[in-house]
């Protein structure tokens, strides 16, 4: 089931983008800002095929009619019911998910023997909830109208993708897995912002990947070492998180935790490692935009927890007071610059540089509780005296943000943008609908976060 949620979706991009070129024939729709040629409608006189690369499309005559004519609208509504796939796995997954406080669902096959490398993928009280959001994520943003700019088919191939891998690194159980779906997740990402954004998007592209691939190396070699340290040697994560290898003192555990805390910070992002972040969330499409702040920010924090905490939790211990002060200097610096922003899109991601650095406080603190502020207020109180400062400038952004949409005289520009459409209506009251329930009623998702904060905090 899980193996179905992660390669549905990947294999259903491969068929769109590898399918033949007179199977697949995009029917050209009303043209957007970006492509009004001037001309007749292009949907009189041929269509837009696919050609040899996913994100190239040349005019062409019409089809013979036993080809199917596909409108992009049609494409998206079968690639939102592709994406959905893995929300109902995910969702039948949680209704047989046990609370058992160890790996469930657990499904693996051999790999590479010689390395003990497998596909070893399951859930726990803590992948599953971050997979569920993915999911969710993912089925709204695949059907939220954006512009295609007539390419439609590399949009929507890389999209599933996309999903795909990001649900393999939340599922995968095996070290090496991990940091296959961890790479991958760039590329597809890569190219969302630098084909579809807008602005300066291939700048921003390319130094969002420059960044992160400098951080995926860092992973690669911090796996190597805690993989060498291991005995019997084993990419096996449940097997690691019992063994424990490397303890708090000596140099190689220290290098081992500096390149995981690297490649972790870059990619959550945390100060000074986050200024790949502003022009990659101001240049990239709105939805891709939905998909790096909801889900790809995520995996360096569960990297933090699934790999650091578990695995190297005396280490971790020994570095809890520096990671709490960078925490804290980004929770203050994101809420500060996010303060000065007009921009929108670039005060989200400065806000979300000031949510992860709450985050990061809240695991320094986990040595003891669970809780962000009430653990780390009984560890490090000043830590969290300063970072409640962080809230204070939050909500003061926030009241500016909604004065500034929502009050005073509507600016001319802005007085023909249309209301909201059916799509967007439905995206985002599905979004607000799932904000409301974990508000008013959190006690189903906390149960299920709870049976693995509770063992790994030694709580019954």
């Amino acid at each position: 089931m899980l193996t179905a949620a992660i390669f549905v979706p990947i294999l259903a991009a491969l068929a769109i983008v590898l399918a033949p070129r007179r199977w697949l024939s995009i029917a050209a729709t009303e043209s957007g800002p970006d492509n009004d040629g001037g001309g007749d409608d292009p949907g009189d006189s041929g269509v837009l095929l696919v050609a040899e690369g996913p994100a190239v499309a040349v005019s062409a005559p019409a089809p013979p009619a036993r080809w199917a004519r596909v409108s992009e609208q049609q494409l998206q509504a079968a690639a939102t019911a592709v994406s959905a796939i893995p929300l109902v796995l995910l969702a039948v997954t949680w209704l047989r998910f046990e609370a058992t406080g160890g790996f469930e669902l657990v499904e693996a096959a051999r790999w590479i023997p010689t390395l003990d490398v497998a596909y070893r993928v399951g859930v726990d009280g803590l992948s599953l909830p971050l997979a569920a959001m993915t999911a969710l994520v993912f089925v709204v943003a695949i059907a939220y109208p954006v512009d295609l700019r007539g390419r439609p088919v590399p949009y929507f191939a890389l999209m599933l993708f996309l999903e795909g891998v990001s649900l393999g690194l939340f599922l995968a159980l095996d070290l090496f897995l991990f940091f296959v779906f961890w790479d991958l997740s760039l590329v597809g990402m890569y190219f969302l912002i630098g084909a579809w954004g807008h602005g300066d998007a291939q700048r921003s592209a390319l130094k969002f990947f420059l960044y992160t691939l400098a951080g995926s190396l860092a992973l690669l070699l911090a796996i190597l070492g805690l993989y060498l340290a291991s005995d019997p040697r084993t990419f096996d994560m449940a097997e690691l998180i019992r063994q424990k290898p490397l303890g708090a003192d000596g140099l190689y555990a220290t290098l081992v935790f500096l390149g995981f805390f690297v490649g972790f910070a870059v990619k959550t992002p945390l100060v000074p490692f986050h200024t790949w972040l502003p022009p990659a969330h101001v240049d990239a499409p709105a939805p891709a935009s939905a998909i790096l702040a909801g889900v790809l920010l995520k995996m360096g924090t569960y990297g933090f927890v699934r790999i650091l905490m578990a695995m190297m939790p005396d280490t971790f211990a020994r570095f809890a007071v520096p990671l709490g002060v960078l925490a804290v200097v980004s929770i203050i610096y994101g809420a500060l610059v996010a303060l000065a922003q007009s921009n929108l899109k670039r005060l989200i991601a400065y806000t979300s540089v000031n949510h992860m650095g709450y985050v990061i406080l809240g695991l320094a603190g986990f040595v003891a509780e669970f809780q962000v502020f009430a653990g780390t207020l009984a560890i490090y109180p000043v830590l969290a005296g300063v970072g409640l400062l962080g809230i204070i400038i939050t909500a003061a952004l926030f009241l500016r943000m909604l004065q500034r949409l929502f009050l005073g005289p509507l600016p001319q520009r802005w007085r023909r943008f249309p209301d909201l459409g059916r799509a967007e209506v439905m995206t985002l009251g599905t979004m607000i609908f799932f904000v409301v329930l974990v508000g008013v009623y959190p006690l189903w998702l906390l149960d299920v976060i709870d049976s693995f904060a509770g063992p790994f905090v030694g709580r019954p």
